[in-house]
């Protein structure tokens, strides 16, 4: 039997990985550099969003079994990512 977290979280990154296709195919189609760029960039929002949402799934589902300190490390370690990414 499946742990409903970890299927929460398959699901959100299977439904990332449709939007990055469904994504590619509508560059494919539209044909135009500038309205590809307008498509990848939209995808730029979704990364970091599904990147949070299955983090904290999983630290949900931890949480019961992670002390504090480990828990603060692991925080710190999504905010360190969190800032190498949306950082200009």
């Amino acid at each position: 039997m499946l742990n409903k977290i970890v299927m929460g979280m398959a699901s959100l990154r299977l439904f990332s990985g449709s939007l990055e296709i469904i994504a590619a195919i509508i560059m494919l189609r539209l044909n135009q550099i500038d309205k590809a760029l307008v498509v990848n960039s939209s995808l730029a929002l979704v990364g970091p969003l599904i990147l949070i949402s299955t983090t904290t799934l999983g630290l949900v589902g931890l949480s019961d079994k992670l002390s504090l300190d480990k828990f603060v490390w692991v925080l710190a370690g999504v905010a360190c990512l969190m800032i190498g990414i949306l950082k200009k």
